[in-house]
């Protein structure tokens, strides 16, 4: 495939940018405008040339909230750099590990952060000053070339590295763009970092469409971000279900008007069908769009449209425009709507496979498929319904049971703001389950109601109170760490 300055996602997104589009740090209302962000893309770009990376070398991107971050990300793309991103509070965790299995030639963060590397592999720090955008094309590169090396999510240790070309990135996020119906002055409001697949996929499709990006680190007070919504005119929030959880019991959401939000964003996950109710509820005016997706698929993979999110509650909705979905059996053959089994995708999003890793590509990417690990059914319209994932059924007394279904069924139960369940083995049933749930502490005898609210051929062996959920760095909750308190 011929190599092409146009086909470089950086370059792209810079000629997509327009009047509207920004960079805004909501914590100091520091802004970058769209006349000057290209300049401030490439800056980056020389910055991180004249220290001496050369094109295809792989350099460390320390993510924050913020907007030096995802200069860091496009100006090292634009160079024809790979990043290889990494959210900071894993540093000091995984920081090493991950650098020596991407070969990293460079790592760079915004502040000074804790680096010591054992094999001599330097440290760039903080921002590059602008440099004019005519003087400088972004680096060639081919569709298929690898564009970031983008963590999967949700791993503990040292993550796998999925190799996210050129090509993937532009054509997902252009098919997004589509299914969300963005606008020019659409500006979104970013709490996840861009080492998270969803993140990223926020930061490119805003830009890409014209439009700007917020960057708040500040949810641990979820009122200053709401308020930061509202003062930075953001159309667009996203976040994972547990960031609507604690907007809906730990924020003062119905007293905070939203007049300016379009849409809410979620992924990452199943969100309570009534944690949704609620949140269109009490801001009626703006779209709630349900989505899923994978890394490994750039990034999202379906919606569920707003106009028929009340009929379809509950499903993740239809698959991207560009994207083929096929529900299959153990034996890989399709299975009849409405019948369970594992989702494969095909498509231009689909990625080729994860960085020096044969066996888990070999096992997760066959004959341009991707092979999900997600369970679901397709209704007669074509809209998936996610039962959960190949590592999370149990099978009680011979019955398959979903931990996704357990903890959707006890969501809803009053008193219970979040609830994870986690697999046990149990002498008669040969596998049962045990609850985690952050309740209302105020209500009496919320076990109780719990327990008695189980269907009877469900066995649960537990029902712990606890304050808070352990989490990954992505939000998702680790059930590795709730298994050990089994």
């Amino acid at each position: 495939m011929l190599k092409s300055s146009e086909s470089n996602f950086a370059g792209f997104l810079v000629r997509r940018l327009g009047e509207d589009s920004c960079l805004i740090d909501a914590a100091t209302g520091k802004t970058i405008p769209g006349r000057a962000l290209p300049d401030s893309i490439v800056g980056f770009s020389y910055g991180f040339l004249t220290a001496g990376l050369q094109v295809g070398d792989r350099i460390l991107i320390i993510c924050g909230q913020s907007s030096a971050s995802a200069l860091a990300y496009l100006g090292a793309m634009y160079a024809g750099l790979v990043p290889v991103m990494m959210e900071e509070r894993l540093l000091n965790i995984s920081g090493e590990l991950l650098a020596a299995k991407a070969h990293v030639k460079a790592v760079w963060a915004d502040h000074k952060v804790r680096w010591e590397s054992r094999n001599g592999v330097p440290l760039l720090q903080g921002g590059f000053s602008p440099h004019t955008a005519d003087s400088l094309r972004p680096t060639p590169c081919a569709e298929d070339d690898v564009a970031v090396l983008m963590p999967t999510s949700g791993s503990t240790g040292v993550p796998r590295l999925v190799m996210v070309s050129h090509g993937n990135l532009t054509a997902n996020t252009e098919a997004i763009i589509r299914s969300q119906h963005l606008q020019a002055d659409d500006r979104a409001m970013l709490i996840m970092p861009l080492s998270y697949c969803f993140g990223a996929s926020i930061l490119h499709t805003h830009l890409c469409q014209g439009g700007g990006v917020v960057f708040d680190s500040r949810f641990m007070f979820p009122d200053k971000v709401l308020c930061a919504i509202n003062t930075h005119r953001c159309t667009t929030f996203a976040g994972v279900p547990a960031v609507y959880n604690i907007l809906l019991h730990r924020s003062n959401l119905k007293s905070i008007p939203l007049p300016g939000l379009r849409r809410f964003l979620q992924a990452g996950g199943a969100l309570a069908t009534e944690s949704i109710r609620e949140m269109c509820d009490i801001v009626p005016t703006a779209d709630f769009l349900v989505m899923y997706g994978q890394t490994e698929a750039t990034a999202r993979i379906s919606c569920l449209p707003a106009a028929r999110l009340s009929e379809k509650l509950g499903s993740a909705g239809l698959p991207l425009d560009n994207l083929e979905v096929c529900i299959v059996n153990e034996e890989g053959r399709e299975v009849p709507k409405g019948q369970i089994g594992e989702i494969h995708v095909r498509g231009p999003s689909v990625c080729s496979g994860y960085l020096d890793d044969g066996e888990s590509t070999a096992r997760k990417f066959h004959s341009g498929w991707l092979k999900t690990g997600d369970f679901a059914c397709c209704d007669d319209e074509g809209y998936l319904w996610i039962k959960g994932r190949t590592d999370e059924f149990l099978k009680i007394r011979g019955l398959r049971v979903s931990l996704g279904e357990v903890e959707a069924n006890v969501a809803v139960i009053p008193g219970v703001y979040e609830c994870a369940a986690v697999g046990v083995q149990h002498p008669e049933a040969g596998e049962a389950f045990a609850l985690f749930i952050v309740g209302d502490k105020s209500a009496n005898g919320v076990a109780e109601r719990v327990r008695r609210a189980l269907p009877p051929h469900w066995t649960c062996t537990a029902v712990n109170l606890i304050d808070e959920l352990p989490r990954t760095a992505n939000g998702k909750i680790a059930r590795s760490q709730l298994k050990t308190l089994t």
